[in-house]
């Protein structure tokens, strides 16, 4: 019966302790996506790092419309002085609105891709996880302007990212392929 008196407590703690470290809120997506705009390049602007990408340039994405309604997306960028890339496909997980996206790579695999933020012309797009721990910031063009992408983050930050992570990208970088 003494050991229960150690248990209760430590259940108590634990999940006091759970309670008090709280995660954020699933941010909120756009109202509406028009597929057909979203699909061709999208050039990467700024992201939180992650693993796969370290020493990338001239990061790119490439979305093409199937005849199945799913996406074929090539990811690239110059990594070490040769092209890297990755092939995945992509569907619609909300068709509500078409912002959220799930994206597999290799199969058994699938991630989230939420659209946070649109550009009106789609000229700019801003992407994330619910779990807000992957952040990318992308353009129909190599280059954002400055004033551009300081409204892009401090709406980011507004919305409780915790930007301490985010990276520009280098782009334009002449690279000499073998």
């Amino acid at each position: 019966m003494k050991p229960a008196i150690f248990i209760i407590p430590l259940v108590a703690l634990f999940l006091s302790a759970c309670a008090s470290a709280p995660f954020p809120a699933p941010p909120d997506v756009v109202p509406s996506v028009d597929l057909s705009r979203y699909t061709g390049t999208w050039y990467e602007i700024a992201s939180f790092p992650v693993g796969f990408q370290e020493g990338c340039v001239n990061t790119k994405a490439v979305y093409t419309q199937r005849t199945d309604g799913d996406f074929t997306v090539l990811n690239s960028c110059i990594q070490n002085g040769r092209t890297a890339s990755a092939e995945g496909t992509a569907w619609v997980a909300d068709q509500t609105t078409n912002a959220k996206l799930k994206v597999s790579y290799f199969w058994p695999f699938r991630g989230d891709y939420w659209i946070i933020d649109l550009g009106k012309d789609y000229e700019y797009s801003v992407v994330t996880v619910p779990q807000r721990h992957y952040l990318w910031i992308l353009s129909r063009t190599p280059r954002m302007s400055d004033e551009q992408f300081n409204v892009i983050t401090n709406r980011l930050r507004a919305s409780g990212f915790d930007l301490s992570l985010l990276k520009r990208t280098t782009q334009g970088v002449q690279v000499a392929i073998p």
